[in-house]
């Protein structure tokens, strides 16, 4: 009862601060619409055209898109400011999705909608936009700075988990177009009233002369971890709808699925409740690595229901390795290149998500329903070795550097 307490003191300190509760009202209503353009361009265009694999083509071509033109807009955002290139680019990504949904609705050539929906590469990483804010706002708190981080990751699962059901739930009841427009018009809203809170956004840097963060040894590793952790994401979500179709039961799908993100939202929550003395991404990674086994042994039973549950307890696991990694890459970021710095490990995810996708479809189908689980169990563990080889060498790099300061000042005491 005291742990719940206290948690819920430090989540409503963080809201006190002026202009939280604004900015974070328009980060969420634009942050929603991230999960449902996706799924509404694919109804939108299999039930008007009748392919999926054109669906698929075209929904993969603005995840694509955006991968490329992330850390772009963010070095942007870094230099002018969030709502001097923030708004605009909303505007772009917004206009882009009506584009789309106007050539679906009359008929235009296939090569439109790729030409169109490219333009969603627009759409600003707002969940980068609001940590950039706390971390602005909290640079001299880390522990509340640790709060505001699980707070977010949650949104975001809150986010990913909601967006498809609600654009599933608009397409079918009301018309195609439904979840397309409604995203396109939560996106725009969300996005005026969270560039209109100026008193907490971070003032804008001159170009900086810091370093790419690509160029970073400090950056890659958690890159690396990123990605394969995006991987995690995406086999999962392939290999939950495969056993649940092989079962007859691939309405079932999306609920299971959404009990793995419940249970990442609620450990995030609970996560940013403690107070640890510093990031332990290692042992995140750790668990996250044991726990993705939980879903490769529930499905060896054949039952949807023993997966489902299994997903709960596995999901718990990847809001706190992303908490972790993000509070990392706040720290090791120059402050004039953070947001490039977090849209690049956005970009990681994504890459992460598409790949696999594509490998958990492939085991799906090439070997079995079953082993397709074995594919995000394989990438957790991926991601803890590359951030131990990393810890490794940079341990390595130090003892020198260690050694050296030692021999300096035996020489000046003698």
């Amino acid at each position: 009862m005291t742990s719940l307490i206290a948690a819920a003191r430090g989540y409503r300190r963080l809201f006190a601060l002026p202009g939280a509760r604004a900015f974070t009202t328009g980060n969420l209503l634009a942050r929603l619409p991230v999960g449902m353009f996706s799924v509404s361009a694919v109804v939108m265009i299999a039930g008007s055209r009748g392919s999926y694999a054109l669906a698929g083509a075209v929904s993969a071509t603005g995840l694509a898109a955006t991968a490329v033109a992330g850390p772009w807009l963010a070095r942007l955002v870094d230099r002018h400011g969030q709502a001097r290139i923030a708004l605009p680019a909303t505007v772009v990504a917004v206009l882009s999705s009506l584009a789309l949904l106007l050539c679906v609705r009359y008929d235009a050539p296939d090569w439109t909608l790729f030409a169109a929906y490219t333009g969603i590469a627009a759409t600003p990483n707002i969940g980068g936009l609001s940590r950039a804010r706390w971390a602005h706002l909290l640079r001299d708190e880390p522990g509340a700075l640790h709060t505001a981080n699980a707070f977010e990751q949650a949104a975001d699962e809150l986010c990913f988990m909601l967006g498809p059901v609600l654009a599933s739930f608009l397409t079918g009841t009301f018309f195609p177009e439904a979840g397309t427009l409604a995203a396109a018009v939560l996106l725009l809203a969300g996005m005026l009233l969270f560039t209109a809170q100026r008193a907490t956004e971070p003032p804008p840097r001159a170009r900086s002369t810091a370093p790419s963060p690509l160029r970073s040894r400090a950056l890659l590793p958690l890159l690396a971890c990123c990605t394969a952790t995006g991987v995690v994401f995406g086999a999962m979500e392939v290999a939950t709808i495969a056993f649940a179709d092989a079962r007859g039961q691939r309405a079932a799908a999306g609920a299971v699925l959404a009990l793995q993100a419940a249970g990442s939202c609620a450990a995030g929550l609970a996560y940013g409740a403690l107070k640890p003395t510093g990031p332990r991404l290692t042992r995140c990674l750790a668990a996250m690595a044991v726990l993705m086994v939980l879903p490769w042994a529930a499905a060896g039973t054949g039952s949807l229901l023993v997966l489902a549950g299994a997903l709960l307890v596995a999901g718990m696991a990847t809001a706190p390795t992303m908490v972790t990694a993000m509070t990392l890459v706040q720290r090791r970021t120059p402050a004039d290149r953070l947001n490039e710095g977090m849209s690049l490990m956005v970009t990681g995810l994504l890459t992460g998500i598409a790949c696999g996708s594509a490998a958990g479809g492939w085991a799906a189908e090439h070997v079995s329903r079953v082993t397709a689980f074995a594919v995000p169990a394989a990438a957790a563990t991926l991601a803890l070795l590359v951030h131990g080889v990393a810890e490794a060498a940079q341990r390595s790099r130090s003892v020198p550097e260690l050694v050296d300061a030692r021999s300096i000042t035996d020489g000046d005491r003698k």
